[in-house]
């Protein structure tokens, strides 16, 4: 049902992408999804934005200015200490793949879902640049103190 809802706010232009192939290895996704860097700036965008990334919905983090966040799911303080880039994106992509009981929406894998409305059945919630986006942005949160 999370899937779902968070499906429904995907912009238009992410709707219209196809699932780039790539490769998981071991508990990563090693290779960017674009074979470039994301942009952190955009990427911290995309986690506070209620709209796209609804990362707060779970999450917290270091987000002063954002009230009514997530509990559910662990702190984003830190991430970039815990997990590498690669780590990260296959969290991001499919967090399933880690842990088949998650409660985290996959935002990049479309086969195999249910409960998601038909006009957004396979398509991803977030594109390749956006993922990217969001891996450069945790992987610079490196203090695990509050700020």
């Amino acid at each position: 049902m999370l899937a779902a809802a968070i499906a429904s706010f995907a912009d238009d232009a992410t709707s219209q992408e196809q699932v780039r192939p790539y490769t998981v290895i071991g508990d990563a996704i090693p290779e960017s999804l674009t074979g470039a860097k994301g942009d952190a700036e955009r990427g911290r965008g995309i986690v506070v934005n209620r709209q796209v990334g609804l990362c707060l919905l779970c999450h917290s983090g270091p987000f002063p200015e954002e009230k009514f966040q997530g509990t559910l799911a662990p702190d984003l303080k830190g991430t970039g200490a815990r997990w590498s880039e690669g780590q990260l994106r296959l969290r991001i992509v499919d967090a399933s793949r880690l842990n088949p009981n998650t409660i985290m929406p996959p935002y990049y894998r479309t086969e195999g879902l249910t409960r998601v409305a038909p006009a957004y059945q396979g398509k991803p919630v977030l594109s390749a640049e956006q993922i990217e986006d969001v891996v450069a942005y945790l992987a610079t949160l490196r203090d695990e103190r509050a700020p």
